[in-house]
């Protein structure tokens, strides 16, 4: 059991971590974990490409190289996974999954420790003999299709919310028009311009040795090639004219844009202590008080589908507004701005403020005890979140963004009343997307 949680408590205490850079660039992150972690291991592979680098006429080609990453056995066989990473990883009792982002790809595993040496070896191979069949691309296009086509509308309202933002934005689940014509001559083009090690973060945690590790990694991955570092792709800027989609009731979605996570580490988490404290009663209660009835609902959600530092593309929290029958889709956001012009005008008292810090550190910690979730957030911290990137990265105090879960709690408890407040007049002044919901019965 985690001890009480106060904003003044530190992280958790973990033995050392090891960061290394290979000579071609690939970030290398080893944490041993003797707690929870024993006689378990986690491996995350971290890829700095995603949705937003598909190229011009095949939307969806990130998320098509990740499901081709997976090698399915043989062109006679493709449904096959007897040889794959799938079937090595289950046959050793362990698991393994993948996620496509805008901004990036991850790769993870968790499985005994003792299969990690299968485990290394079998992600470079796919790395370096990656060689998709068009058979095998035709088997994987279709899947992704299906995961398309049962994603649709409300089922995807992130992805219209920022699209509502940020105009021409590509989400990470492609298009099953342009896909269909996918080949495996382009699935390969796109893995060698991007799955290069200057744009690679490799995490290992648990039960391992860090030295054997990394003299290990360094035999099986010191041959992929170096290529160029993570490459940013900036949306639109101009804010598109509301649209609406179909929802289970009627409502609105707003886009609010949230600081840069690297650059404005301090502004970019007052804005989620804010969602925190608005989500932990204040909302609800506005809804009950308002006076002439216009919401039904509303709830704040920050961060890519509510995951916060989870990309370093723009990101955005997003708000989601019930109508009540008769409300114009602008007397919900008026409502919405009241609500938030409370907090932006006044500061939270230290002990609401305080409650809401305390429910975020417990978060952190309950995080902390995942191995999977250590690894991914070691990766995305020195791939997406690298400290050398930061304004002032030398500068000390509260304003160093750290790298790795660890610091994460600390830079919540610095958090103040006033720079909450602050977030609320910054939602209040910059530009945001609107979407109608538009209920069954409207």
């Amino acid at each position: 059991m985690h001890p009480a949680v106060h904003p003044a408590v530190g992280p958790a205490v973990h033995p050392a971590v090891l960061t290394r850079r290979l000579g071609n660039g690939l970030r290398l992150t080893v944490e041993p974990d003797a707690g929870p972690g024993r006689g378990l291991v986690a491996v995350a592979l971290t890829v700095a490409a995603g949705g937003d680098h598909d190229p011009a006429g095949r939307h969806g080609t990130a998320h098509l190289v990740e499901h081709l990453m997976f090698p399915r056995g043989t062109d006679a066989d493709p449904d096959s996974d007897r040889d794959g990473h799938i079937g090595r990883v289950e046959g050793a009792g362990g698991m393994c999954n993948a996620e496509t982002h805008r901004d990036h790809t991850v790769f993870h595993t968790v499985a005994p420790a003792d299969a990690l040496p299968g485990i290394l070896e079998g992600e470079a191979r796919r790395l370096l003999e990656f060689a998709p069949s068009d058979a095998a691309v035709r088997t994987e296009t279709e899947i992704i299709g299906e995961e398309i086509r049962g994603a649709v509308g409300g089922g995807r309202l992130w992805d219209t919310a920022y699209a509502s933002l940020h105009p021409g934005s590509r989400d990470s689940y492609g298009t099953v028009a342009e896909l269909r014509h996918a080949t495996a001559a382009e699935a390969l083009a796109f893995h060698r311009a991007h799955y290069t090690a200057g744009a690679m973060a490799l995490t290992v945690v648990g039960d391992v040795e860090a030295a054997w590790v990394a003299e290990r990694v360094a035999e099986l991955f010191g041959g992929v090639p170096a290529g160029p570092a993570r490459k940013s792709v900036t949306p639109a800027a101009a804010p598109a004219a509301p649209g609406s989609i179909p929802y289970a009731a009627s409502g609105v979605a707003l886009a609010h844009p949230l600081p840069d996570a690297v650059s404005e580490r301090d502004a970019y988490l007052a804005h989620v202590v804010l969602a925190e404290l608005l989500g932990r009663g204040r909302l609800s209660r506005a809804v009950r008080a308002d006076a002439r009835y216009r919401l039904t609902a509303a709830s704040i959600h920050c961060g890519y589908y509510g995951q916060w530092l989870a990309t370093a593309a723009p990101d955005l929290a997003m708000v989601l507004l019930g109508r009540a029958p008769g409300t114009a889709v602008g007397e919900a956001v008026d409502a919405w701005r009241e609500i938030l012009r409370e907090t932006a005008d006044a500061p939270p008292s230290d002990v609401e403020h305080r409650r809401a810090v305390n429910a975020l550190l417990v978060n952190c910690h309950r995080h902390a005890d995942s191995l999977t979730a250590r690894a991914v957030a070691h990766g995305r911290a020195a791939l997406l979140f690298p400290a050398e990137d930061a304004a002032g990265k030398d500068a000390p105090g509260k304003g160093a963004p750290g790298n790795g879960p660890d610091a994460l709690p600390g830079q919540l408890a610095r958090v103040t009343p006033a720079e909450v407040s602050a977030a609320a007049r910054r939602l209040l002044t910059a530009p945001y997307g609107v979407t109608e919901l538009v209920g069954g019965t409207q």
